[in-house]
């Protein structure tokens, strides 16, 4: 599975972004998708999962800002991240695995997208 990330960008705080992890290769609907995030001098950080069902998980911090979902028909995941914070500046991955409780485990990985969130 090829994964590549897009949609990233820069956003004043407040302010939206939707990011897209489109995906090449294997069935896209076999894999639960996650989305990843580094910031500069920090480890990277689980954000959001969706599986094979459609289930949702998310990270306390982006809880009720950001939403996954994903399009099994464009074998793409999207995050749509609302109500964006200066700690929400980083780069952000997406990832796939047949096993959703070993998304930080991910055989497959996209390239990353930056997000920079300003004051």
């Amino acid at each position: 599975v090829q994964l590549q990330a897009s949609g990233g960008g820069l956003v004043q705080a407040g302010g939206s972004l939707k990011l897209s992890c489109g995906a090449s290769g294997r069935s896209f609907s076999s894999y639960s998708m996650g989305w990843f995030r580094q910031a500069p001098g920090k480890e990277r950080e689980f954000v959001s999962l969706i599986n094979l069902s459609g289930v949702t998980r998310y990270a306390d911090s982006v809880k009720g800002r950001f939403t996954i979902s994903r399009d099994n028909a464009k074998n793409t995941v999207y995050l749509q991240m609302n109500s964006l914070k200066p700690e929400d500046t980083a780069v952000y991955y997406c990832a796939a695995s047949m096993f959703s409780d070993q998304m930080h485990r991910a055989p497959y990985w996209g390239q990353g997208t930056q997000v920079t969130v300003s004051s």
